[in-house]
């Protein structure tokens, strides 16, 4: 690996135009409210894992379309009063595992929802609106309509995860931060432009920003399954590149009113510098950027969480 991208003093400046529709604000508002008739019924179900600290819950709730995703409430099992919450959203391919993986939050004292990705190998399937052409994986189903794209479902799912957290009666409601690593960072962003009363969001070098660059600029899993597409679909790319206007992080970013924590990687392949900061620099509320110049696509790890508990150390007040 080398440096790839442009210099770390013109990312730090990088605002590119990236295309915005006239109807962004009015899609996401009908896409929620078109969510919320359905009743969350967000049900907890306490489970046996074992684990002599933590109270576990096995989550379901309703997310897009009334169907019915699953997820993770981890909390501290001493507890004196409601808890903070952080909601995580999980990284390309990533179910929602199992308990035992996802401990680091609750060991801090604070609650932890893990929403699971519908479809992506966890415990919630996923059931389309309707076929279109696509290729493997799931950054092109439903690519030619943004009614129908995959991550019009998960985005709604992801709000809807929050309040489920909010919904349980160890929460406090005022008190929930969202975060997640390379898919879960762009989810993380898309629910921060989303929700206007988040204490902090976190994405950590994040997937899901400024699509029309990173697939032009790397060959790699999973951007590159937009030009894979685009290979047998010629004269798709406009509406193509349309639709995931609608879903790109730089204008989830620019939305932003929580306190942001941004990671990136200066030789990160998946998620080019650029595109991170292409979000980053759009952010307009208080906000920081720990930047990893020899690391890849893995981030800054275990030193970035400790950033990132820092950080929430202070908003939570704890």
């Amino acid at each position: 690996m080398a440096f790839f991208d442009l210099p770390l003093e013109q990312l730090k400046t990088y605002m590119p135009e990236v295309r915005e529709p006239q109807d962004f604000d009015v899609f996401w508002v009908q896409t929620l409210n078109e969510a919320r008739q359905h009743p969350l019924d967000a049900v907890f179900e306490p489970i046996d894992s074992g684990l002599a600290l933590v109270d576990t819950y096995d989550v379901t709730f309703s997310g897009y379309g009334g169907q019915r995703i699953k997820g993770w409430l981890i909390l501290p099992k001493v507890r004196d009063d409601f808890l903070p919450c952080v909601v995580q959203y999980i990284g390309y391919t990533g179910g929602r595992g199992l308990v035992f993986d996802r401990l680091f939050w609750s060991a801090a004292g604070y609650a932890h929802f893990i929403m699971d990705t519908r479809g992506q190998g966890g415990d919630t399937p996923d059931l389309p609106d309707g076929g279109s052409p696509s290729v493997p994986g799931w950054m092109t189903q439903g690519i030619l309509n943004p009614q129908v794209y995959y991550y019009r479902r998960v985005f709604t799912d992801a709000v809807r995860a929050v309040e489920a957290a909010r919904s349980h009666d160890s929460i406090d409601r005022s008190q929930v931060a969202v975060l997640g690593g390379s898919q879960g960072g762009g989810i993380s962003i898309a629910v921060s432009g989303l929700v206007d009363d988040l204490v902090a969001s976190l994405p950590d070098v994040p997937f899901l920003c400024y699509y029309e660059r990173a697939a032009t600029m790397v060959d790699s899993h999973p951007y590159q399954e937009i030009p894979r597409f685009l290979r047998t679909h010629r004269e798709q790319t406009e509406t193509v590149y349309q639709t995931l206007s609608y879903f790109d992080g730089v204008n989830f970013a620019k939305r932003t009113s929580a306190p942001t924590l941004y990671s990136v990687a200066l030789m990160d392949q998946i998620c080019p510098p650029s595109t991170v900061f292409a979000a980053f620099n759009r952010v307009t509320v208080e906000k920081q950027i720990k930047v990893y110049p020899y690391n890849g696509h893995e981030g800054g790890g275990n030193y970035q969480r400790r950033e990132q508990l820092r950080f929430l150390q202070t908003r939570f007040g704890s």
